[in-house]
């Protein structure tokens, strides 16, 4: 049966979670391009500025576990619609975050424990907020991917909405510096804001599950399970976990930390994960204190490297195809591409001894970095959904976002802390070149630790 026949309902879900995912990261991205003029506006120091990010990621990381029980229960349409809610009101209350923080003062002030500053507090309550929100994006996008796709296409999907996020860190250089230019910083956040409850009104009309789904054909509903009896091949599905214990009905979180493949997954989250924030979040400020570019001077070399990084992202989604096609099992073609992937990242150790000659070097190899990072990304997703049923896909993507986020904090504390050490000595670069060296070895490092601990996808004998 052709394409044509079978019909492509499902790549209009794609479409939704792509347009989600691309509006997640515009709202996240708001606050690094303006931290160059929010940190000299309001004296903020590079570790007060990497707790701000890390407050954010803290919270993510156990919103990450939470928001996919939430998912789970509430099930992908109604969670997303909340998240995307959430986060959208989150992003436009950074506007107040001068105000808040003075009011967090007022309540705390009394008691003499308070460290921050009026303007650090705000933000950091600001960004807490929109943590909790922005979490249920990816657990309910892949949970969306595993109900409207068969296993052959997740990673395809996968790669095309994620590949929003690098849409996101596009626009916002090309956006966000224009606004506040033009109508102040607080009209940044309030205009990204609120363009989440635009999307808001589509996945109302047009998502549903693909049972109830009435714009989907009998044949697509047949394709999109085509491949089920894979699943029989997973130990999840052999009525016991690793202990023994039954996995009818719910599935329990302990239960789910009783597979190796969970923890696959959460080491391989935590330990890239926080590469990419810091990419995010701190790219900016490094070609401030580096190049000397600010403001609309950082749109062109942002924009393409998050170009850059949206390629990566549809081309790892299709790159496990290619060893599938050749006959190897889901599973052991993702890992064979997974591996090529994590080898890409090592570029970026040249990225600070050539950064002199010009600064579009560090741009590109970072780039390339940034590419095999969002490569990779579609890939680990992926994981979840080859080797857990979908009742339990939110719940892992979950439990893998926490470590994720876990590992993002880790990362941006070190690298508050090493920016303002080496300034302090005059030699802010040397922590530039510390933390990308553990950015260029963290993917083949997580490889390694995934592999060691699922060597292929094959029944579990009790």
């Amino acid at each position: 049966m052709t394409m044509q026949a079978i019909g492509k309902y499902r790549w209009t879900i794609c479409a939704l979670l792509f347009f989600a995912t691309t509006i997640n990261y515009l709202d996240r991205q708001v606050l690094s391009l303006l931290q160059p003029y929010l940190a000299e506006t309001f004296h903020w120091t590079n570790t007060d500025y990497a707790n701000i990010t890390a407050v954010f990621q803290f919270v993510y990381a156990f919103s990450m576990l939470f928001a996919g029980r939430v998912i789970d229960m509430l099930g992908t349409k109604r969670g997303y619609a909340l998240a995307i809610v959430v986060w959208s009101i989150a992003a436009a209350v950074h506007a107040l975050a001068i105000p808040i923080g003075e009011g967090i003062v007022a309540i705390l002030g009394w008691t003499g424990i308070v460290g921050f500053s009026v303007s650090v507090l705000g933000f950091m309550f600001s960004r807490a907020i929109l943590a909790v929100g922005e979490a249920g994006n990816f657990p309910a996008a892949i949970k969306a991917t595993a109900e409207y796709f068969p296993k052959k296409e997740r990673s395809l999907a996968t790669g095309i909405f994620n590949s929003g996020a690098n849409v996101g860190a596009i626009l916002a250089p090309l956006t966000v510096p224009l606004i506040r230019l033009n109508w102040g910083w607080e009209a940044a956040f309030i205009i990204m804001g609120m363009i989440g409850l635009v999307w808001l009104i589509f996945w109302i009309l047009l998502y549903e599950k693909p049972a109830k789904q009435k714009k989907l054909s009998k044949a697509e509903f047949e394709y999109i399970h085509s491949g089920e009896e894979e699943d029989l091949q997973g130990p999840y599905l052999q009525g016991t976990d690793l202990g023994g214990r039954d996995l009818g009905g719910r599935v329990k979180w302990f239960q789910l930390l009783g597979y190796r493949q969970t923890w696959a997954f959460s080491i391989g989250k935590f330990m890239t994960d926080g590469v990419w924030w810091f990419f995010l979040f701190w790219l900016p400020a490094y070609l401030k204190v580096k190049y000397g570019i600010v403001d609309t001077a950082v749109m062109l070399p942002l924009a393409v490297l998050y170009t850059m990084a949206m390629a990566g992202s549809i081309f790892g989604g299709w790159f496990p195809m290619y060893f599938i096609n050749k006959g190897h099992k889901v599973y052991d073609g993702r890992m064979k591409a997974m591996f090529v992937i994590a080898l890409f990242p090592l570029v970026v150790l040249a990225a600070q001894p050539l950064g002199d000659i010009s600064f579009w070097i560090p741009v590109l190899l970072i780039g390339i970095g940034a590419s095999a990072h969002q490569a990779w990304s579609a890939n680990i997703f992926t994981t979840v959904s080859d080797m857990f049923p979908k009742k339990a896909v939110g719940s892992i993507v979950g439990i893998g976002g926490m470590a994720g986020g876990l590992g993002g904090v880790v990362l941006s504390k070190l690298g508050g802390a090493l920016f303002d050490h080496y300034k302090g000595l005059g030699h802010i670069e040397t922590g530039y070149t510390i933390m990308f060296t553990i950015c260029a070895v963290a993917y083949l490092l997580a490889w390694m630790i995934m592999k060691a601990l699922v060597p292929s996808y094959k029944p579990i004998s009790i």
